[in-house]
């Protein structure tokens, strides 16, 4: 669905240029050139992103800004935005762009307030979405984090949850110190209900299907970098490589 947002709903309002562009035309002197950048992570259910996203905010001055946790935290805090995207989550259906927009913007206000670079999972997830949010938050880099198909069915169908937490373990390569239970809490560990194995391969032929026409979108507009690999330990390391070299230095502004 394509979104509606009016050019003038948000306060972010990108110079266009080239790829690794000013965004704020008034700063501190000080500060002035030290731009903000925004970043999307990508990459199919059990590629890592949850890890490698937590490596960049340890290394690197960024916001993670995830929409699934987004939404979660309107739905705890009980907002009429949360009420209704409880309402179309509890159907089955998907939450609709505006609600997503709606909330992500919020975040990205609020991060940049704080002086932060952006990084966004989830979202964009469409070209739809791609060119929505190009008129309100230009996009510096996408990193695509390419596994191969058969580790990440493996990570998938291996990986269990603690609900209350979100904490993610994994027998292989990341066992709770006693099977079944959570490390802090002892609570019983759940496999999620789409990390079954006869779900997975139709959760990663959809995100195919949806994705590679945004990758082949940011490939034209040359914002597109893929990083290969199949332990998240040697992704990261070219990851990090990647974005010391691209960031400018130095802490970007706050304003």
């Amino acid at each position: 669905m394509v979104l509606t947002v009016p050019r003038g709903a948000f306060r972010l309002v990108g110079i266009r240029g080239s790829p690794f562009r000013q965004r704020h035309q008034h700063q501190h002197p000080q500060t002035r050139g030290i731009k903000k950048m925004a970043a999307v992570i990508m990459g199919a259910p059990g590629s890592g992103k949850g890890t490698i996203s937590g490596k960049i905010l340890r290394d690197f001055h960024f916001a993670h800004i995830s929409t699934g946790d987004l939404l979660r935290d309107e739905i705890q805090a009980g907002s009429e935005t949360g009420k209704t995207a409880k309402e179309f989550m509890d159907q089955g259906k998907f939450v609709p762009d505006e609600i997503i927009f709606e909330v992500l913007m919020a975040a990205v206000e609020r991060a940049k307030g704080r002086g932060k670079h952006i990084l966004l999972d989830g979202f964009p997830r469409s070209t739809a979405q791609a060119k929505a949010l190009k008129d309100h938050l230009p996009v510096d880099m996408v990193m695509n984090l390419d596994v191969p198909r058969q580790i990440i069915i493996d990570r998938l169908t291996d990986r269990w949850i603690h609900p209350g937490s979100g904490r993610v373990y994994a027998y292989a390569y990341r066992p709770p110190k006693e099977h079944g239970v959570d490390d802090v809490t002892g609570e019983k560990l759940v496999r999620r209900d789409d990390d079954q194995p006869e779900v997975v391969e139709e959760r990663l032929a959809k995100y195919e299907r949806t994705t590679r026409p945004l990758l082949d979108l940011y490939g034209e507009e040359g914002l597109l970098h893929s990083f290969s690999g199949e332990q998240s330990d040697v992704i990261y390391a070219e990851v990090r490589k990647f974005l010391a070299e691209v960031l400018p230095k130095g802490k970007p502004a706050a304003g």
